[in-house]
């Protein structure tokens, strides 16, 4: 599957990227579309709620490839840094991304490269001892 090696959170990055350098103006806190609750509570959902929303969905599809060990998903975790870098660079020296979305974006990213570590680690540690077990009854 070719979306095995790439990090999927480079969407989230490119379709931010693409709103705040290609659309002046917009506004991640604008409200998008407003709730009245059973409760009598408002709740308004803004561009920046929707972005993040979309990039913890992202996130959780990354954590379950990040189960598997070969190749691909060892180029996946390194884009993954990569990415995560280059986010962080952006942050800090570019005006455009000076925003609290940007900032979740950047945290999400994080969680996707510690933890896509600390799963690849722990799958290696049980397929090491899985393989353990077979040459001790073979």
């Amino acid at each position: 599957m070719f979306l095995v090696g790439v990090p999927l959170l480079i969407f989230s990055f490119a379709i931010y990227n693409i709103l705040a350098f290609l659309m002046p103006g917009f506004s991640w806190t604008q409200e998008l579309w407003h709730f009245r609750m059973k409760s009598e509570g408002d709740w308004g959902l803004t561009a920046g709620d929707l972005m993040v929303a979309g990039s913890i969905l992202l996130l959780l599809v990354e954590m379950l490839k990040s189960g598997r060990m070969t190749r691909r998903t060892v180029m996946d975790h390194i884009l993954s840094m990569i990415l995560f870098i280059g986010m962080m660079v952006e942050f800090v020296m570019v005006k455009e991304a000076a925003s609290t979305t940007f900032f979740l974006l950047l945290v999400i990213a994080f969680v996707d490269v510690a933890g896509g570590f600390a799963v690849g680690r722990r799958s290696a540690r049980r397929d090491v001892s899985a393989r353990e077990v077979e040459n001790v009854q073979t």
